[in-house]
């Protein structure tokens, strides 16, 4: 079988040709040809235009990783199966584990040098911090990533508030609700944590009126995709305080193959003291690798003994979801 990894996920090649081992072709690439068909029984990754979709003649579009959004799936061909990965839930979860205590600890506000000179008055000055224990963490998303976060949030004696599409309950939280009710509970919220797909019911969903009703001591977590925050509402609202903090992990605008100068906004939230601003690293971990991986080998081991596919997200024609 011949599987091409394109783009960010070439890197991956070798890992992926030693878990299948002989019998596949294992092909990294940077960039999808411009023109012409698109030949290999499977494509890795996660970006594809509706018009390079239309020139796909392939089985199987392995997305590895969870998000859809840069797909064209509709466009797919119909013998095409489309199927994703997760396993980015562990590491995602710990970073914000990370940025909650970050955030109530204010180590940040405290001196970075303790010795013999500065020890006496920071001892007499130390300022007292907050606790994470009995704060109100809501999350707006609650698959994968949004359970494992809960299940360490509680760990520290957090209530845990779900909002979903349709706010069925579920054990895991003390309160669900439905998204369309979420500005009731943002008064009550002292850690707003985004862990949702984008899409078009997604997409600003937290704007000036959603961030004027939470608290000033706030903090909001966006792990999900840059756009479910409202750009320049999320930078105004830090920049003049509204609320206490954020610590954003998801961009605006990404580098393309070539690009010596990005940024990732319109807007300087480089300039912000009460940002903690990473590049995209919240599941970016080696464990995360050995899992996707070792889950996609499967499902192309799969693919090439007729059996039925995990996490199927599109199903190609005369395949069944697996």
């Amino acid at each position: 079988m011949l599987i091409q990894l394109i783009g960010a996920h070439a890197a991956q090649a070798p890992r992926l040709r030693a878990l299948l081992g002989a019998g596949h072709e294992v092909h990294p690439l940077e960039r999808l040809p411009a023109e012409g068909p698109i030949r290999a029984d499977v494509l890795v990754t996660t970006r594809l235009t509706e018009e390079e979709a239309g020139r796909l003649d392939s089985r199987l579009l392995q997305v590895p990783g969870a998000g859809l959004d840069g797909v064209a799936l509709d466009a797919l061909p119909p013998g095409c199966t489309a199927c994703n990965v997760f396993e980015h839930e562990i590491p995602i979860a710990e970073y914000v584990l990370f940025t909650v205590l970050e955030h109530v600890l204010e180590l940040g506000a405290l001196p970075d040098r303790l010795d013999a000179w500065t020890w006496p008055a920071i001892h007499r000055d130390r300022p007292f911090h907050g606790e994470a224990c009995g704060r109100t963490m809501t999350l707006v998303g609650f698959g994968h990533i949004g359970k494992e976060i809960a299940l360490r949030a509680r760990a520290l004696g957090m209530r845990i508030v779900a909002v979903t599409r349709r706010g069925q309950p579920d054990a895991a939280a003390d309160r669900s609700l439905p998204v369309a009710q979420l500005r009731e509970v943002l008064p009550e919220t002292d850690v707003l944590v985004l862990c949702c797909p984008l899409d078009e019911g997604t997409r600003g969903l937290i704007g000036a009126a959603e961030l004027a009703a939470m608290k000033p001591s706030a903090l909001l977590v966006n792990v999900a995709r840059a756009e479910v925050a409202e750009e320049e509402a999320l930078f105004e609202a830090l920049r003049d305080r509204r609320i206490a903090r954020a610590a954003v992990d998801v961009w605006y605008r990404y580098p393309k193959p070539g690009e010596a100068e990005c940024p990732p906004s319109r807007f300087p939230f480089h300039d912000l003291p009460n940002l903690r601003a990473t590049p995209h690293i919240s599941g970016w971990t080696e464990g995360l690798m050995e899992r996707r991986y070792a889950l996609i080998a499967e499902n192309i081991r799969r693919l090439a003994e007729g059996r039925p596919l995990e996490n199927v997200v599109r199903a190609g024609q005369g395949r069944e979801k697996g």
